[in-house]
C-alpha cells in the first residue's frame, strides 16, 4: 500500500505548479528551481556563445523579473497551502499568527446594498479592456514640481512633457523589465520650464515643445545613446506669455499660439537652416529664427476680426486634408489658409460667422453694481433697527448671496464657461470634431460649418484623439469613450481615477495621460473581441505578478471635552501601542467648542480656512508622542470646529503612502455648523485607497434616528475631490469675489455680535454664511462623485469609522449599568447597545464590522477620577455607554474571502480596548489595532506578461494579423509632370472587397533637376509637408471597398517666398525656377494597422524661368514657357509593386 502524500495539493495549486515548471535552472548552491520564463526571456539576439564555464554560469542566472515571479508564485502557494491546512497550524507564518490572534467580529446587516458594497476589484478590471501600464499611477506627493502635462506619439517613440522637463519611451522597450513599475524611459535634464504643448515632426526627426516661459524648444528624436540628461537641440523665445498650442501646417510651417489671441508662424525655410547647422553655428541661427516670425494677428486688422481674436489660443489644429489651420479660443474659432496664411473665417461655437465684436461676449457687471447697492442700502436701514433684527437680516442677506451670485454668473460672460472648447481633432475623412466643457461633442466640416452634435457624458471633455475609423474622447471624470466617424458610441470605461488630460497614438495603442501622471495604453482594437481573450489570459497569470503586503494600523478616538491631555495620557493611549504599527490614525472630538468658536470656524470654512491654535497643539503633542521625524511622519490632517483627524506614517512605509485628500461634513445646525459632523482623510497605501472618518453624532439617549441620519448624511456627501478654487470653474471668478466680500462683512459682524454677548445670533449668522456656500458647492457636487453616482466612500478599498457616535444603552438604569460594569458582564450590556441593535437591523453602518467589546463603557466619567468609580455621579447621573467606537469595512464580500487582486484588502482586529487609566476627559480614549493584508500588482512583471501573451498566444496573433491587414490598393500612375497652374488627377483604387482603406499623402522630399536631367538630393519638409508650389487635395481620406478615390495634384502659379524680420515683411523672393521634383508617398493602412503600404509617385514641375530678386513687392511675371519633357500618360498598374518597378527605370538620385 502506497503512503499518502505529505501535502495534499488541490487542483488549483497543482495547475500552478505544472504551469510554472516547464523549464528549470540551478542556482549556485545546486538547488534546482523551476522557471518557465528563463528561456523565453533570453532571446537569441541577446545571448552570445560562451567558451568558458564562467560564461555558462553567468548565462544560467535568472533575471530579476524571473526571481520576482518565483517569489510571488511561492507566496501564492503558501497561501493556498495555508487555506488547505485549516488556516492556523503554522505558527511561524505571519498570516497564520494574525488570524490566530484576531478578535471575533460583529457584522452589520445591509452590506448587500450597492452603496455599501466593497468596490469591484479584479486582476483585470471587468469593466474595461486590459491596458498596458506604461507609467502606473504615481503618488501625488512624489510628483510635486514634475507632473506630466502633455503627451505626443511619433513613429517609434512616446514623448511626454511635464513641469520639469520631458520624458521619452521607446515603443520597442515598453514590455522590458524595469526596477520601478514604469516602463524604461529617458529623461531630459532637470530645470526645463514647464511644458505646455508638444507636436511631433517626423519629417525633421524632431519634437517641438512649447513652454511656460514663452519659448519653443527642439528635441532630437535620435538620442545618440544617451539614457538620461539629454538637452534640447535649440530654443528661441516665441511669445511673451506661455506657448499654449503648437501645430505644423501642410507646408511645414510651425504655428504657435499664446495668450490674448497671439498667434505666430515660423516659416519652414528659417527652421530648416537651424536644423542643418552644427552646434557651434546654431546659436547665431537661432536668433534669425526668433526674428523670422509672421505675426498673423497683426495681418487681420479689417472687418473687426482683430478685435475678435483676443482670447487665448488654446488649440491649433492642422487640417492636412484641405491645407488649412484651425485656431480655437474659449468660445470662437478662426480658420486660416495654410498656403497663403490668410484668415478665411471667424465663427463662434454655434457656427455663426463673426465679422465684428459681439458685445454679448463682454461681461455685464450691472448686476454686480446692483448687488453692491443693495449691500449699502441694507446696511443703512439695519442701523435703524434693533440689534436682534439687524443680525437676523444680516443672516438672511448672507443666505441670499448665493442666489445673487448665480444671477451674476448667468448674465455675465462667465456663464458660458461650460460651453467653451477644450479639445479638437481632425479625423481621416477630413471632419473636425470639438469637445466642450459641458460634455458636448460637435462635428464640423472642413469649411467651418457646424454639422451635428452629440452628448454621451455629463463630465467635461479634456482631450480628443483619432485612429482609423475611431474617435477617442477623454473626460474630466476619468472616463474614455470610443465613437465611430458617424458619432455613434462604440464603448466606454473608466480609464483612470483622475481626469484624462491628453491622448496620443503609437505602436497600435492609444495612450491616455491622467492628471495624476499615470499613462496607460489601450489597444486600438478596443472595444472588441480581443479584449476578452487578453483579459482571460492575463487574469490566469495573476499569481505571477501579485504581491501581498502586510501592515498594521493603529486607530484611536477620543472625545477630549475641550481639555488638554498630559504626556503620560498620550503615552498610555498611543505611544505604548505604536511600536510595531505602520500607520497611526487619530480622531479627536470637542477639541474646542463654544458658540463663538463655532461661528468663527463656520465663517473660516466658507473661505477655505480651517484649523485652530488648540488643534495645532494637539497635533504637535501627538507628534512628539509618536517621535515624529525620527519614526513617523504626519501625512495629513483636517479640522472642522471641534473635530480633528490626523494620520502619521512610519518612515519606512512613507514611499508607498500618498495621494492624501481631506474632507469635512458638518451635521449641526441644519448641516452648517461643525459642532456635530465628520472629518475624513483619504490616502493611497500600496496603490489601494483607504479612508479614515472621524465622526461626532447627535447626543442624547432618544436621538437614535438623528444619529442614523447623521451617518447617512456623512456617508453620502463626504467629498474628497476639492475644486481648483472655492466654487469650481463653472462659477467663474466673479461669484467668488462677490461672496468673498459678503463673507468678510459677515465675519466682522460676527465679531461685533460675539463681543456684545449674543452667541446664539453669532451661530445663526455663521450658519447663514456657510449655507450660502453649501448651496453653491452643491451645484458642482456631481463632478466630485464617481461615474456611477456612488458616494466616494463607496469607492475605497477600506474604510475606518471612528469617533464619538453617541449611541447609548437602552432599557437599563444607571445603577443597573454600574452593577453590570463592576461585574464585567459586558455580554448582557451589549444586548442593550443602541448601535449594535441598529446595525443588526441594517439601519446604520451597513455592512461594517466591529470587534466584540470587552472593555467597560467609555462615557461618562468625572474628570481626574481613577477607576470605574469615576462614572458620572452628579445630578444627571448619565447612564454609562459605549459612545466611542471604531468600525471598519474592507474588500471582503464574504467571510471566507482571501487576500487577492479580486479582494485586495483583508483586515483583522488584533486589539480593541479603552484606556481606562486616562482621566483627562469625561470620555475614555479607545484604540484599535488592525492587521491588514494588501494585494498589489507588480506592474513591471505584469507588463512583461502582457507582452509575452501578445507575442506567443497563437489565437491572439491570428486575430491581430487579421485585424491589421492592409487592403490591396493600386495607383493610376507613378510619374506626373505638371506646368504652371496645371492640375493632374491621381487615382487610388481599393481592390479589397471587404475592408476600407485609409490613406494619407505626404512628401518624401523635394529636389532640383539639374541640366543633365538628374535630381539632386531630396530633403523632407517639416512633418513631411509639401513645397509651396504644390497643392494636394484631399491629402487624407477613406476609400470604400472596390472604390476609387481621386486626388488633385495642382501647381500654384508664381508662388513667392516672403522674408520677415520681427514680423515685418522685408523682401519678396521668387522660388527657384529650375525644374523641381518631389516624391509623394501615398500611405495606405487598414482599420487597425500601425504599419502602412506605401506607393511612391514622382511629381515633376518643369519650366525655364530663372531666379530673380524683386524688392519690396513682386512684379507681374510674363508667360512661362512650356515644359521640355514629354508628359506622361496615366498608367493602370496591376499592383503597387509594379509602380516600384516603374520607378526604378526613372532617373533618381
Amino acid at each position: 500500500m502506497d503512503l499518502p502524500p505529505l501535502i495534499d495539493l488541490n487542483d488549483d495549486v497543482t495547475d500552478v505548479v505544472s504551469a510554472a515548471t516547464s523549464h528549470s535552472y540551478t542556482d549556485p548552491s545546486g538547488t534546482k528551481i523551476f522557471d518557465r520564463y528563463f528561456s523565453s526571456s533570453s532571446s537569441p539576439t541577446r545571448s552570445r556563445p560562451s567558451s568558458s564555464s564562467s560564461d555558462e554560469d553567468e548565462s544560467s542566472q535568472p533575471s530579476n523579473s524571473t526571481i520576482k515571479r518565483l517569489d510571488y508564485m511561492m507566496q501564492f502557494l503558501d497561501r493556498k497551502l495555508h487555506l488547505n491546512d485549516g488556516g492556523g497550524n503554522n505558527k511561524n507564518d505571519k498570516h497564520s499568527s494574525s488570524s490566530l490572534n484576531s478578535l471575533p467580529e460583529f457584522i452589520a446587516k445591509g452590506g448587500e446594498i450597492p452603496m455599501f458594497k466593497p468596490p469591484l476589484r479584479a486582476a483585470v478590471h471587468p469593466g474595461r479592456p486590459p491596458s498596458l501600464e506604461v507609467r502606473p499611477h504615481p503618488l501625488r506627493e512624489s510628483q510635486v514640481g514634475c507632473f506630466l502635462r502633455t503627451i505626443v506619439g511619433t513613429e517609434r517613440q512616446l514623448w511626454t512633457g511635464g513641469e520639469n522637463g520631458v520624458r521619452v519611451w521607446e515603443f520597442g522597450e515598453l514590455y522590458e523589465e524595469s526596477e520601478s513599475g514604469t516602463a524604461p524611459f529617458r529623461e531630459s535634464v532637470k530645470g526645463v520650464p514647464g511644458v505646455t504643448c508638444m507636436v511631433g515632426d517626423e519629417g525633421s526627426g524632431v519634437v517641438w515643445s512649447g513652454h511656460k516661459d514663452g519659448k519653443v524648444r527642439c528635441w532630437k528624436m535620435k538620442m545618440n545613446g544617451l539614457n538620461e540628461g539629454f538637452r534640447d537641440a535649440f530654443a528661441w523665445e516665441a511669445h511673451r506669455g506661455p506657448v499654449l498650442s503648437l501645430c505644423i501646417s501642410s507646408y511645414g510651417d510651425l504655428w504657435s499660439g499664446s495668450e490674448n489671441g497671439s498667434i505666430k508662424l515660423w516659416p519652414w525655410e528659417s527652421i530648416e537652416r537651424a536644423l542643418f547647422l552644427t552646434t557651434e553655428e546654431r546659436h547665431m541661427t537661432v536668433l534669425t529664427v526668433e526674428r523670422s516670425f509672421v505675426d498673423l494677428r497683426s495681418q487681420v486688422a479689417v472687418n473687426g476680426f482683430s478685435c475678435i481674436l483676443n482670447s487665448d489660443i488654446k488649440i491649433l489644429l492642422s487640417d492636412k486634408c484641405r491645407s488649412k489651420v484651425w485656431s480655437s479660443g474659449f468660445l470662437s474659432f478662426a480658420l486660416w489658409d495654410a498656403h497663403t496664411r490668410e484668415l478665411l473665417k471667424v465663427f463662434n461655437i454655434d457656427g455663426q460667422i463673426e465679422n465684428r465684436v459681439d458685445m454679448s461676449l463682454v461681461p455685464d457687471f450691472s448686476m454686480e453694481d446692483e448687488v453692491k447697492m443693495k449691500i449699502v442700502t441694507n446696511s443703512k436701514k439695519d442701523k435703524m433697527q434693533s440689534s436682534f433684527g439687524f443680525f437676523q437680516r444680516s443672516r438672511n442677506a448672507i443666505m441670499g448671496a448665493a442666489d445673487a451670485v448665480r444671477r451674476v454668473a448667468a448674465k455675465s460672460g462667465f456663464g458660458d464657461d461650460n460651453r467653451k472648447t477644450e479639445a479638437m481633432v481632425m479625423t481621416i475623412d477630413g471632419m473636425i470634431w470639438t469637445g466642450c466643457a459641458n460634455g458636448l461633442i460637435v462635428q464640423w466640416d472642413t469649411n467651418g460649418n457646424r454639422l451635428q452634435d452629440f452628448h454621451f457624458h455629463s463630465s467635461a471633455i479634456q482631450c480628443l484623439c483619432t485612429f482609423g475609423s475611431k474617435i477617442w474622447v477623454g473626460y474630466m471624470s476619468g472616463v474614455v469613450q470610443v465613437l465611430d466617424l458617424e458619432g455613434n458610441r462604440l464603448g466606454g470605461w473608466i480609464a483612470h481615477s483622475s481626469p484624462v488630460i491628453n491622448m496620443a497614438v503609437g505602436a497600435g495603442y492609444v495612450f491616455t495621460l491622467a492628471n495624476h501622471g499615470g499613462i496607460r495604453g489601450w489597444n486600438v482594437t478596443s472595444p472588441g473581441h480581443l479584449d476578452n481573450i487578453l483579459s482571460s489570459e492575463l487574469a490566469g497569470k495573476e499569481f505571477l505578478y501579485t504581491r501581498i503586503e502586510n501592515l498594521k494600523i493603529l486607530a484611536g478616538t477620543w472625545n477630549v471635552g475641550q481639555e488638554r491631555a498630559t504626556h503620560d495620557s498620550l503615552i498610555s493611549w498611543l505611544g505604548s501601542a505604536a511600536s510595531d504599527v505602520g500607520i497611526v490614525v487619530v480622531g479627536l472630538q470637542e477639541v474646542e467648542m463654544g458658540a463663538g468658536f463655532l461661528a468663527m470656524s463656520a465663517a473660516k470654512e466658507t473661505v477655505g480656512l480651517e484649523g485652530s491654535a488648540v488643534g495645532q497643539w494637539w497635533l504637535e503633542m501627538i507628534g512628539k508622542t509618536l517621535d515624529e521625524g525620527s519614526s513617523f511622519q504626519r501625512v495629513g490632517s483636517r479640522q472642522l470646529a471641534g473635530l480633528l483627524i490626523a494620520v502619521w506614517v512610519r518612515n519606512d512605509l512613507r514611499a508607498y503612502v500618498g495621494d492624501v485628500d481631506v474632507a469635512a461634513v458638518p451635521c449641526g445646525f441644519g448641516h452648517a455648523i461643525g459642532n456635530k459632523g465628520a472629518v475624513g482623510l483619504r490616502v493611497r497605501v500600496y496603490d489601494r485607497v483607504m479612508c479614515f472618518v472621524n465622526c461626532h453624532f447627535a447626543a442624547h439617549l432618544e436621538a437614535v434616528n438623528r444619529r442614523n441620519a447623521d451617518f447617512d448624511h456623512v456617508y453620502r456627501t463626504m467629498n474628497f475631490s476639492r475644486p481648483s478654487n472655492l466654487f469650481g470653474a463653472s462659477a467663474g471668478m466673479l461669484p467668488y469675489l462677490l461672496l468673498s466680500c459678503w463673507l468678510a462683512c459677515s465675519v466682522y459682524l460676527l465679531w461685533l455680535v460675539y463681543r456684545s454677548g449674543l452667541p446664539l445670533v453669532v451661530v445663526s449668522v455663521a450658519a447663514g454664511a456657510l449655507s450660502a456656500v453649501q448651496m453653491l458647492r452643491s451645484s458642482n457636487a456631481i463632478s466630485g462623485q464617481s461615474v456611477e453616482g456612488m458616494p466616494e466612500l463607496s469607492e475605497a478599498d477600506m474604510v475606518i469609522f471612528l469617533g464619538d457616535f453617541n449611541y447609548r444603552l437602552d432599557g437599563i438604569s444607571y445603577d443597573e449599568a454600574r452593577d453590570f460594569v463592576s461585574q464585567r458582564c459586558f455580554d448582557w450590556l451589549r444586548e442593550r447597545d443602541q448601535l449594535r441593535a441598529e446595525m443588526e437591523a441594517g439601519n446604520v453602518f451597513q455592512g461594517m464590522r466591529e470587534a466584540d467589546i470587552r472593555f467597560p463603557p467609555t462615557y461618562k466619567f468625572e474628570r481626574h477620577q481613577i477607576g470605574l468609580a469615576g462614572y458620572d455621579s452628579g445630578e444627571k447621573k448619565r447612564i454609562p455607554a459605549w459612545c466611542d467606537r471604531i468600525l471598519y469595512r474592507d474588500s471582503r464580500s464574504t467571510l471566507g474571502s482571501e487576500c487577492s487582486l479580486d479582494c485586495p484588502v483583508v483586515s483583522s482586529i488584533l486589539q480593541y480596548e479603552a484606556c481606562m487609566d486616562v482621566t483627562d476627559s469625561d470620555h475614555k480614549p479607545v484604540r484599535c489595532i488592525f492587521s491588514v493584508d494588501v494585494a498589489r500588482v507588480d506592474e513591471s512583471v505584469r507588463r512583461q506578461e502582457l507582452g509575452e501573451i501578445i507575442g506567443s498566444n497563437e489565437k491572439i496573433k491570428f486575430i491581430l494579423e487579421d485585424l491589421r491587414q492592409i487592403p490591396e490598393t493600386i495607383v493610376s500612375t507613378n510619374n506626373i509632370i505638371i506646368q504652371n497652374q496645371d492640375t493632374s488627377i491621381l487615382r487610388v483604387t481599393n481592390k479589397c472587397g471587404e475592408n476600407d482603406a485609409f490613406y494619407e499623402i505626404v512628401c518624401e522630399g523635394q529636389s532640383t533637376v539639374k541640366e543633365d536631367g538628374q535630381a539632386s538630393d531630396r530633403y523632407p519638409r517639416g512633418s513631411l509637408g509639401f513645397p509651396r508650389w504644390l497643392e494636394v487635395m484631399p491629402a487624407t481620406g477613406i476609400i470604400k471597398p472596390d472604390h476609387i478615390a481621386e486626388m488633385s495634384i495642382h501647381h500654384e502659379d508664381f508662388q513667392t517666398v516672403e522674408e520677415f524680420v520681427d514680423g515685418v515683411p522685408q523682401n519678396w523672393w521668387c522660388e527657384d525656377m529650375r525644374d523641381q521634383e518631389v516624391i509623394l508617398i501615398v500611405k495606405v493602412r487598414g482599420r487597425y494597422s500601425a504599419d502602412t503600404k506605401n506607393h511612391r509617385v514622382r511629381v515633376r514641375h518643369c519650366h525655364s524661368a530663372k531666379t530673380k530678386k524683386i524688392d519690396n513687392k513682386p512684379n507681374e511675371s510674363g508667360p512661362v514657357q512650356g515644359n521640355a519633357l514629354p508628359r506622361s500618360d496615366y498608367q493602370r498598374l496591376s499592383s503597387s509593386f509594379d509602380i516600384v518597378d516603374q520607378l526604378r527605370n526613372l532617373h533618381s538620385p
